[in-house]
C-alpha cells in the first residue's frame, strides 16, 4: 500500500499488528482492514480453521500469520507475543477483539459461566495488554493498544448478558489504567464500544425479535457491519489518532450516547 499521509490507515505500512478474535466477525474484518492499510497481521483465534481462512482471504500469506491460541492459557501469553514479534517484527498495534458471551437469565448464571467470561474477557485482556505493552516499551517506538467493550458497560446488561457486561465494564477501567501506565512511552491505549453489530456473537442465543427490536431502537434503524467497526480500529492505530488515549469510542449508531 502507498501511504500518502491522508489514508485512514496512514502510518501502518509494514507495522506489526496482532488481531485477536480474527476468525470471524469484527476480528476478521479488522485483520483484513489492517492488511489493506499495509500492516503485517498476526491473526489470533482459538478457531484454527476460521483464523486460517481469514489469512487466506487476506492473501499475501508471506506477510501475515495465523496462530491458534486459547486466551484462557494465561501462562502462554508471553510466548504468543514473542511468536508474533518473531513473525512480523516489532509490534505497533494490539487490536484485542476476542471475547466470549453466554446469554442466560441472571439466576441461571453458574460459577463456571462467570469464570469463563471473566477469564477470557477481562483476565486474559489484562495479561495480554501488559505483555504487548511491555514489548512495545522494550522496542522503544511507541504503539497502540485497542481493546473492546460493549455499550452495555454504560447502560447495563440486556438479553441475559450479566456476567459478560461485568467483564466488559472491567475492560474499560483496565484500559484507562494502562493508558496512564504506558502513556509516557508513547503507547496509546483505547477501547472501542460497538453497538448492535451483525456478527455471529450477535445472533447466538439471541431471538430474532430481540435483534429486530434493537435495530428499531437504533436511530439509524439498522444493524452495524463489522467493517464499520474495523475502520475505527484502523483509525485508532494510525498516525491520525496520535493524541487519543484513555478513550472509549462509541460505535453504536447512536443507540448509546455519551
Amino acid at each position: 500500500m502507498t501511504d500518502n499521509g491522508w489514508s485512514l490507515g496512514a502510518g501502518l505500512d509494514d507495522r506489526g499488528v496482532i488481531v485477536t478474535g480474527a476468525a470471524s466477525g469484527i476480528g476478521r474484518a479488522t485483520a483484513k482492514a489492517m492488511a489493506d492499510a499495509g500492516a503485517r497481521v498476526v491473526a489470533v483465534d482459538r478457531d484454527e480453521q476460521g483464523v486460517r481462512q481469514t489469512i487466506a482471504e487476506i492473501g499475501t500469506p508471506d506477510r501475515h500469520i495465523a496462530i491458534r491460541f486459547d486466551l484462557r492459557d494465561i501462562g502462554a501469553i508471553p510466548h504468543l507475543v514473542e511468536q508474533a514479534r518473531d513473525a512480523v517484527g516489532s509490534l505497533w498495534t494490539l487490536a484485542h477483539v476476542a471475547a466470549v458471551l453466554r446469554r442466560q437469565p441472571l439466576d441461571e448464571v453458574t460459577e463456571d459461566d462467570w469464570d469463563l467470561q471473566l477469564d477470557v474477557n477481562l483476565k486474559a485482556s489484562f495479561f495480554l495488554n501488559r505483555a504487548v505493552g511491555n514489548a512495545m516499551v522494550e522496542a522503544g517506538g511507541g504503539g497502540r493498544i485497542i481493546n473492546f467493550t460493549s455499550g452495555a458497560w454504560l447502560t447495563g446488561p440486556a438479553s441475559g448478558s450479566h456476567a459478560y457486561v461485568a467483564s466488559k465494564g472491567g475492560v474499560v477501567s483496565m484500559a484507562r489504567g494502562f493508558a496512564k501506565h504506558f502513556g509516557p512511552h508513547g503507547i496509546l491505549v483505547n477501547t472501542v464500544s460497538p453497538g448492535q453489530i451483525d456478527t455471529p456473537m450477535q445472533h447466538v442465543d439471541n431471538p430474532a425479535e430481540i435483534v429486530e427490536a434493537a435495530i428499531q431502537a437504533c436511530p439509524l434503524r439498522r444493524i452495524g457491519q463489522p467493517e464499520e467497526v474495523a475502520a475505527v480500529v484502523v483509525f485508532l492505530a494510525s498516525r491520525h489518532a496520535s493524541f487519543i488515549s484513555g478513550a472509549t469510542i462509541n460505535v453504536s449508531g447512536a443507540s448509546v450516547m455519551y
